[in-house]
């Protein structure tokens, strides 16, 4: 007799053989970790973002550590989605995991273009990362603004060939308004929640310490805002959520699926251990066994007072 839990989880229809992820940035799209950890034992790898066409980056200095995590103003760097098709997409195919891929872009055109590039790949769903800066808008990030969120998730949607989720900035007043446009707008699912601005001085050069100035914070720091955002959020929709922010432990997984996740993304703390998606994997599992629970997905939305 098979005593062990089921650890699948499915997600608008795409079954993941366990509910770790990789948040999009932090892992490339798992060539350096792959000597720390089977990819195949995860749930997904979530590539880092692509754009149409490759994007440089912001200037050094551009990571900075900081009390409880650190600040990146990496920029998006990445070398557009030819070279990601042929050279990321190409190594993935070796892994039995899924392949989620992040998508990034300044204009609807910009992201859509990619979404159309991937729709004959072999892609099991779109991240699309709208704390993208909407050059069209002001530079306002398109997931700020409710309404602009609403158009791109629409318009992505009508031309994706795979199921789409809209990764969520917690840089707004009420994340629950953000979460009701993506699903609105047809979103098979969130992500949550991407950085928070953040800034450091250097106080005995009185300089910035990072050449953009601000920068997005990451880290165990985030975590109790990031497990609020996803409860606020699971309140408000009835797709399923992907938590993230500041997972450094099997206990912070749990606690996120607790709050509404179905699923959770370990993002900056894999540069702290390189072990730790396969980590959580375990933790849950031994978790589900001491609690006597059949499946992982049975700890979604779970909380009570």
């Amino acid at each position: 007799m098979n005593t062990r839990p089921d650890m699948s989880v499915t997600i608008a229809g795409v079954t993941f053989k366990n509910p770790v992820m990789t948040a999009s940035g932090t892992f490339g799209s798992g060539m350096e970790y792959g000597q720390f950890v089977d990819l195949s034992g995860l749930g997904a790898v979530v590539t880092k973002g692509v754009s149409s066409v490759p994007w440089a980056g912001n200037p050094t200095p551009r990571v900075a550590e900081v009390y409880g995590g650190m600040l990146n103003a990496i920029g998006l760097q990445n070398p557009g989605i030819d070279v990601f098709i042929e050279r990321d997409l190409a190594f993935l195919k070796n892994y039995d995991t899924r392949v989620i891929v992040n998508v990034c872009g300044r204009t609807e055109e910009e992201y859509l273009e990619v979404v159309r590039r991937l729709q004959d790949q072999p892609v099991d769903m779109l991240e699309i990362n709208v704390s993208c800066p909407n050059v069209k808008e002001g530079a306002i990030a398109f997931g700020q603004n409710p309404d602009a969120l609403y158009r791109i998730t629409k318009k992505i949607k009508a031309v994706a060939a795979q199921p789409v989720i809209m990764k969520l900035t917690p840089n707004v007043t009420d994340i629950a308004v953000t979460a009701r446009a993506a699903q609105d707008g047809g979103a098979d699912a969130i992500s949550l929640i991407n950085t928070i601005t953040g800034m450091k001085i250097d106080i005995e050069k009185q300089a910035f310490v990072l050449a953009n100035r601000t920068g997005g914070m990451s880290g165990p720091a985030i975590k109790p805002v990031a497990v609020r955002m996803v409860y606020q959020a699971a309140q408000a929709v009835s797709i399923p959520i992907i938590g993230m922010g500041g997972i450094a432990s099997w206990e912070d997984a749990v606690e996120f699926m607790l709050a509404g996740a179905s699923a959770v993304a370990a993002g900056a703390m894999n540069f702290h251990n390189p072990y730790l998606t396969r980590d959580l994997v375990t933790g849950m599992e031994n978790y589900l066994i001491r609690h006597g629970i059949g499946a992982v997905r049975e700890l979604t939305g779970a909380v009570h007072a």
